[in-house]
């Protein structure tokens, strides 16, 4: 079909029939019959309507009453797990999408847009064996290589300060097999609330010192003077001090939260690296800094497969009256690995599924089609929406709204017009349709302001379409759960996203029916500086300044950036 003309779908190296009967098995289990569970939620009471509309009142109830979050969420978020970009865990959860939307009557496909950097995780095995016994709570990082099924007992060593570079390479071989402690000892591992709460002024003085003090001390983009950087998990540091020998590396980027850490990634081929909590990361530090004999014993399962093939899986209610106009439902399904990927963006792609199946049982032959895009390594560099968007220009253009859902598990409070006056007049006409207990909480954006490149409506909004990123309430989003161990099920506030996913399913059945398109005329640099626009946007820092985000081409396959 034209819709689906470019991007077609190849087989996996991890697909099998194996796999897909699991995955069908899957889709059944989310949606049989479910005995109680803590969370379930009770009937609503009836929504106030400003003007009756049968559909709407339809969405509501089944939203509401009847919602398959909760049960789709606990196959995705525990069956499946963490949706690595290039892993067998991402693939299955593309199939089970499908395998849902047949079952709800509508068309879907997968379309591979590219390769990843394959890999397979296993165990983590990680303890303190000197100078006493402990197992140590920590995790590979996302591409880690793994130990061969051997433990590997070695030293530990704390990374030095260097004059330079060139002191670093001199020092490098006496760092061959031992593991590498390659990140800042942070001097509390309690969080700062904690510390204003129970501490005497002095003491919360010196410890802000303190922790201020070590982070100077191994912050920056060349680590301790090395030359290299660790960024977003070892960088290019891991890779030289494999090149140098080491057993493995250890790092820990601890949140400002009990036991939270940043999980990241990995571009290391032999030396494993590893993840510490800061309390335990604290323990050997302490340790090896104070020659105590410290020595761990590592033993990790794991394995890099190459480039694999990833897919963006797009589900379809084809339009009754106008089939090249589209409604798109937007959100990422890819994640980070230590956690589940529960909160990002679990909760987002949950919040547009059920939102699909509302509008597949309640409005199944749409005005406009309804896409809903579930897009691949968004943690990359918004690689699927923006593939999407170079592979269907007829999408981009025939586009009457996107709704997109990206930021935690909290209540959607805010929708943000993207910097086009017109699309702020027909949110207000829908949101005046909306049940009042809906509205009277929603602050529409108005002209609001096009993404800068947080979140997959960047792919859209560059290119002036009317991209709706929806704001929600933190949870504490940025400090337990974003990209960290703990972005796991039991931190999903299920109420939320029933809420959300039926507001984003009366939405786009508002924005279907709208005998109107959107127009894309774009608001001013002046329009937007009440806003606050300017600060918002990324550099611009005036009403004068403010410039248009430019789209960017999509990597179709792993980006060798470190090399």
């Amino acid at each position: 079909m034209r819709h689906f003309a470019r991007g077609a779908s190849v087989p996996s190296l991890h697909h099998s029939s194996r796999l897909m009967r699991r995955t069908l098995a899957l889709a059944a289990a989310a949606l049989a019959p479910l005995s109680f569970t803590p969370g379930t939620a009770v009937a609503q009471t009836a929504a106030t309507f400003p003007t009756p509309d049968a559909t709407l009142a339809r969405l509501w109830t089944l939203g509401m009453d009847s919602s398959q979050v909760q049960r789709l969420g606990q196959v995705l978020l525990d069956s499946i797990g963490p949706r690595l970009t290039g892993t067998a865990r991402q693939k299955m959860a593309n199939d089970w999408l499908l395998s849902l939307y047949k079952q709800w009557g509508a068309e879907g496909r997968n379309e591979q847009i590219g390769t990843w950097r394959g890999w397979r995780r296993g165990h983590s095995h990680i303890d303190l064996i000197a100078p006493r016994m402990r197992s140590l709570e920590g995790t590979m990082l996302a591409w880690s290589p793994g130990t061969k099924g051997k433990d590997i007992t070695a030293n530990t060593v704390v990374l030095p300060r260097f004059a330079d570079s060139t002191e670093f390479v001199k020092w490098l071989p006496q760092a061959k097999g031992k593991f590498v402690l390659v990140s800042a000892p942070q001097p509390t591992c309690r969080p700062s609330d904690n510390w204003t709460q129970h501490a005497t002024p002095a003491s919360k003085l010196r410890m802000d010192s303190a922790r201020a003090e070590v982070n100077r001390e191994w912050g920056g983009s060349s680590v301790r003077g090395t030359g290299y950087s660790n960024a977003l998990g070892t960088g290019s540091l891991g890779m030289r001090l494999e090149e140098g020998g080491v057993a493995g590396v250890i790092t820990s980027r601890p949140k400002n939260a009990w036991g939270t850490i940043d999980v990241f990634e990995t571009y290391n081929t032999k030396a494993p690296a590893i993840a510490l909590s800061c309390e335990d990361y604290g323990l050997v530090f302490r340790l090896t800094e104070n020659n105590q004999g410290a020595k761990l014993r590592i033993n990790t399962d794991a394995e890099l497969l190459g480039e694999q093939p990833i897919f963006n899986t797009i589900g379809m209610l084809k339009g009754s009256e106008k089939p090249d106009e589209y409604v798109l439902l937007s959100a990422h399904f890819d994640s980070f690995d230590g956690g589940s990927g529960a909160t990002d963006n679990g909760t987002g792609s949950l919040t547009m599924l059920e939102a699909f199946r509302l509008l597949a049982t309640a409005y199944p032959k749409p005005k406009r089609t309804i896409l809903v895009g579930h897009w691949t390594a968004e943690e990359h560099g918004l690689v699927g929406s923006r593939a999407f968007t170079e592979d269907h220009p007829e999408v981009v253009e025939g586009l009457q709204a996107l709704f997109n859902q990206d930021n935690g598990t909290g209540r959607i409070q805010s929708i943000n017009a993207a910097g086009l006056p017109n699309a702020g007049v027909h949110l207000r006409e829908w949101l005046a349709k909306l049940p009042t207990e809906v509205s009277s909480v929603l602050t529409p954006r108005i002209p609001g302001s096009p993404s800068g490149g947080g979140s997959d409506d960047a792919s859209f909004a560059c290119h002036g379409a009317p991209a709706f990123g929806m704001g929600g309430v933190s949870w504490d989003y940025g400090t337990y759960t974003w990209h960290t161990n703990r972005d796991t099920y039991d931190k999903v506030v299920f109420d939320d996203l029933k809420h959300n996913a039926t507001l984003v399913a009366m939405l786009a059945y508002l924005a279907s029916e709208d005998p109107s398109k959107i127009t894309r005329e774009r608001a001013t640099a002046a329009d937007m500086a009440p806003q606050g626009r300017a600060a918002a946007a990324g550099g611009a820092q005036g009403a004068g300044t403010f410039a248009w985000p430019t789209c960017q081409k999509a990597p179709r396959k792993t980006n060798p950036r470190l090399r």
